[in-house]
């Protein structure tokens, strides 16, 4: 089943023309890599799927279902949730009140929210640890855990995750991307953009190369790793 379907989506900054034209589909269960430069728009095309960036064209569907004219938080309500680059939790609050914050819109289900933090305590023990520390004393490894988890918390059907190992420590990202494929063996669908291509296709299913504003390239995520214009550009190979 196709979970997310993006159309020929156009952005525009005033007179900077971000996106252009970009299609892309992620069935239901994949984890899909979005690979790029730095400024070739990934992170715009996330903010765009969220309704947090007008449309200048196309059209975006969830579950079959338009998004135009969607609220963001009606987007995390309807099952679709951004884990957004740089992490962005709340520095000066602690860190179980980040995750009972991932669940907003959930309050009136107190039992499975606390089930659902004992849960991503499971998961992360490291936040277990530090339950009662401010999030913006954590270090750089344990923001993005806390980030992740925050986002878990929505229950969200699909995540979406901009660059999440951005900033860290080779053993921390090792540790990030084996997260991300616990989650989606769990059930949730993953929409990744990422720099670190080596890591980002190994464990996807498909991936799709951004330059630009524009998708140039689509393929399975182990024929993207062989194909040699990805290898030079972006493989280090």
């Amino acid at each position: 089943m196709e979970l997310l379907k993006v159309e020929k989506i156009n952005v525009h900054y005033g007179n900077i023309h971000a996106l252009r034209g970009v299609d892309l589909r992620v069935e239901e269960g994949e984890i899909v890599s979005l690979i790029g430069a730095n400024g070739a728009g990934k992170t715009t095309l996330m903010s765009a799927i969220m309704n947090q960036l007008p449309l200048s064209g196309g059209e975006v569907f969830f579950q079959g279902k338009s998004l135009k004219g969607v609220k963001t938080a009606q987007i995390v309500r309807d099952g679709m949730t951004l884990v957004p680059e740089g992490r962005r939790v709340f520095p000066r609050t602690s860190v179980q009140d980040n995750l009972l914050l991932g669940a907003y819109a959930r309050t009136r289900d107190m039992k499975t929210v606390q089930d659902d933090l004992e849960r991503m305590y499971s998961m992360f023990p490291r936040l277990k640890e530090r339950r009662s520390q401010l999030a913006g004393t954590l270090s750089g490894g344990e923001q993005q855990m806390l980030a992740t988890a925050r986002a878990l918390m929505s229950r969200p059907r699909m995540l979406l995750l901009d660059e999440p190992s951005m900033g860290l420590a080779p053993i921390i990202v090792d540790q990030v991307f084996d997260t991300v494929v616990e989650i989606n063996k769990s059930g949730t669908t993953v929409l990744l953009v990422e720099q670190n291509a080596n890591q980002a296709l190994r464990i996807a299913k498909r991936g799709y190369v951004i330059e630009t504003g524009e998708v140039v390239l689509e393929d399975r995520a182990d024929a993207l790793m062989q194909n040699p214009q990805v290898r030079e550009a972006y493989l280090g190979a």
